[in-house]
């Protein structure tokens, strides 16, 4: 009998055996009544914990799916703004190689003008020698005007000056036209083919673009190794080469000259790696994780975007290369690129 029938029979009766037997049908079936509710309501409540579980189970599925969008959202802002930074890179770099091939112009006929002039100027010191060993026969008064006119000019000082501003001109014009040859070099646009270079040339004509960052700040040294030529995108390492070459000169404390290390070994048949370290201020411990996430600076306001070692990171995994950092505050950082020497094939 249910609990709850015989609570009532017994509050009503006395007890159990006083009930009146011309009441057990009707008894029996309030009986079947309370069970079939009883199990009605523990199908309910199974019904109920199985909504509920699975209630639960789709709000966790939801809140995954919200927090994966979420960050899906955040790595597609990450990549557009990186992207958008390429195409100004690729844009910046366009744009220097049309500078590049217009300054390279007028250099070239400064040039050879230049050397031009030296020839000019070789064989007039030459007449000048062959008039000077004639001036003996002239009359006296028209030698007194020429030992005048030499006083006044200073011929010995000329003669001894021209071919050394000629000289200097010279230099200066191979200055520049190495320093054009480097940033047409740099800028120049690969257009995501991967080809065979030499790894020191472009290190060689990012260090001389950004001697300007570099030079009073501190001393470059380069520890090049016997590498191979590798196959790589060269315009998108030589910017990584600049990221890495500018941040160690801006990492310069300014109370001494520094140095710049930029060292290259090969590792082994199939890698190379490229390493940059400086001296400067270091990284602080609690910053390294964060180096190469994009828009995070250290550098105050205005005087770094924080895009520089993420599109970096994202240039070394494109060449299927790996970029590690060491770092002591006070003490330096050391970046190390290893690369390999061929891309793997594609499937």
């Amino acid at each position: 009998m249910h609990r709850l029938l015989a609570r009532q029979l017994k509050r009503q009766f006395g007890s159990l055996h006083d009930v009146p037997d011309g009441l057990s049908e009707f008894i029996q079936a309030i009986d079947q009544a309370y069970g079939k509710a009883d199990a009605d309501f523990a199908l309910l409540a199974h019904s109920l914990d199985e909504m509920s579980r699975e209630l639960n189970e789709r709000n966790d599925a939801l809140r995954r799916d919200r927090d994966a969008q979420a960050a899906m959202a955040h790595r597609l802002e990450d990549t557009q703004n990186q992207l958008v930074q390429s195409e100004k890179m690729a844009s910046v770099g366009q744009l220097a190689a049309g500078v590049a091939h217009e300054i390279n112009n007028p250099v070239g006929y400064i040039n050879s003008n230049l050397n031009t002039l030296g020839v000019y100027v070789g064989e007039l010191l030459e007449l000048l020698a062959g008039y000077e060993a004639s001036e003996a026969e002239l009359p006296a008064a028209q030698r007194q005007k020429l030992q005048a006119l030499r006083e006044k000019i200073d011929l010995p000082y000329l003669k001894e000056e021209l071919p050394a501003l000629l000289g200097e001109s010279r230099e200066g014009i191979g200055r520049v036209t190495k320093i054009v040859n480097d940033l047409k070099d740099f800028s120049h646009s690969d257009k995501g083919v991967f080809t065979w270079v030499n790894i020191h040339h472009g290190l060689n004509s990012t260090l001389n673009i950004a001697t300007n960052e570099i030079k009073y700040k501190a001393d470059v040294l380069k520890d090049y190794g016997d590498i191979p030529d590798i196959e790589c995108l060269p315009s998108q390492l030589n910017q990584v080469f600049m990221n890495l070459v500018v941040n160690a000169a801006q990492a310069m404390d300014g109370t001494k000259r520094g140095t710049i290390t930029v060292r290259t070994r090969q590792l082994d048949a199939e890698t190379v790696s490229i390493e940059i370290a400086d001296d400067g201020g270091g990284i602080e411990e609690k910053n390294l994780l964060r180096i190469f996430d994009p828009f995070f600076t250290t550098k105050p306001i205005g005087k770094g975007t924080g895009l520089g070692l993420a599109l970096s990171y994202g240039i070394i995994q494109k060449h299927h290369g790996s970029i590690h950092v060491a770092s002591v505050a006070g003490q330096g950082t050391t970046f190390r690129i290893c690369l390999p020497i061929s891309q793997p094939v594609q499937a």
